[in-house]
């Protein structure tokens, strides 16, 4: 399933919480994620707020926070930012489940166009059973 980019690149804002000993926890989460696959930009907006830009075919916030609590760093979990992250979480895996990529798989892209090339009919297919083809 073809997808606009516009649905398919999501701006994101990921609070941290003011305590921590870290006190710029969105310099170091920066520092941090500019190498990861599927991150198009990232924006310190200030000492506890990062600004993300991702494509969800190949990441999830979901898995971008995670990373960045394994890290060590202290994510904000007032109400309101817990009720907006559960429903960011559900939309992408929803929207990642219509184009075909399996829950909780990254960088699923790669995934649908090997199965859409295993189903396109073309001559480089031997129809032979695995173990008669490693006979020879």
């Amino acid at each position: 399933m073809d997808i606009p980019d516009v649905d398919r690149i999501k701006s994101r804002e990921i609070p941290f919480h003011e305590i921590h000993p870290d006190p710029h926890q969105a310099v170091t989460a920066a520092r941090f994620l500019t190498d990861v696959d599927g991150i198009l930009e990232i924006n310190p907006a200030g000492p506890i707020l990062l600004r993300v830009t991702y494509d969800v075919l190949v990441t999830t916030l979901q898995e971008i926070e995670e990373a960045l609590t394994e890290l060590g760093l202290h994510l904000d979990n007032r109400l309101l930012h817990r009720v907006r992250r559960a429903l960011y979480y559900y939309t992408e895996e929803t929207l990642r489940a219509n184009c075909g990529c399996p829950q909780g798989e990254s960088n699923c892209t790669k995934k649908v166009f090997a199965k859409r090339y295993e189903l396109i009919e073309h001559g480089c297919r031997d129809d032979r059973p695995e173990h008669w083809r490693r006979y020879l």
